[in-house]
């Protein structure tokens, strides 16, 4: 009997390391979640080798790279903190139909770099616009996808998405993503002081919040 009881604990020992460990991809790891991992590096050019699912060598090294450059622990290894960077859920994550951490700390990076000192309810409208080009065929269907998009935020690539996020940020990605639009469903919005692309002027204007101008 006592055998039986140290077997059943030693199981549920076990069963407990591997939920603590779900979230926790290194060297050695293997399956679809490395897949969607080397895929996002390779699309953001992180990464350069093939799609095999397979944590190897040089996905640790594109790992480090990605964490170096968006200002993570840079240890090669793709835990809670670096799949939220990389827009993927982790195992603590909540479930279908609610926002998962990830969505919420990608989406504060971006309102945070995009909209710091702007009226809250124009923090939650950028967040918003990030949102709708999800919905919009002519965008990326991911909030990662949008949000890395080539040259499509100016803050991806001016160091400016690296940036300490902003409390406000974090509340107001989590309002556009429960469903608030301040925006009215706009999928662009522009500084008028600092636009400089005649394209941006000539979309129609939906209003305006604090320094952007929202426009469909």
């Amino acid at each position: 009997m006592s055998l039986a009881i140290l077997f059943a604990v030693n199981i549920f020992i076990i069963a407990l390391f591997q939920e603590a460990s779900a979230d926790l991809y290194k060297r050695g790891s293997s399956g679809q979640t490395v897949k969607e991992i080397q895929t996002r590096l390779k699309s953001w050019g992180y990464y350069t080798a093939e799609i095999d699912g397979i944590y190897g060598s040089r996905t640790e090294a594109a790992v480090k790279y990605f964490q170096r450059t968006n200002g993570l622990t840079v240890d090669g290894q793709t835990g809670a903190e670096t799949l939220a960077a990389l827009g993927l859920p982790s195992g603590n994550s909540s479930g279908t139909g609610s926002s998962t951490e990830g969505d919420v700390y990608l989406l504060a990076r971006l309102i945070s770099a995009e909209a710091r000192g702007e009226p809250y309810e124009g923090q939650v409208a950028v967040g918003a616009v990030v949102l709708n080009r999800i919905d919009h065929p002519s965008f990326p269907n991911s909030l990662s996808g949008v949000i890395y998009q080539t040259d499509a935020f100016t803050c991806v690539s001016d160091g400016q998405f690296d940036k300490p996020i902003s409390d406000s940020a974090y509340r107001a990605a989590r309002d556009a993503l429960a469903g608030w639009d301040p925006s009215g469903g706009a999928i662009y919005y522009y500084n008028p002081s600092t636009a400089t692309s005649a394209w941006i002027w000539s979309r129609p204007v939906l209003l305006t919040i604090g320094d952007h101008v929202f426009c469909a």
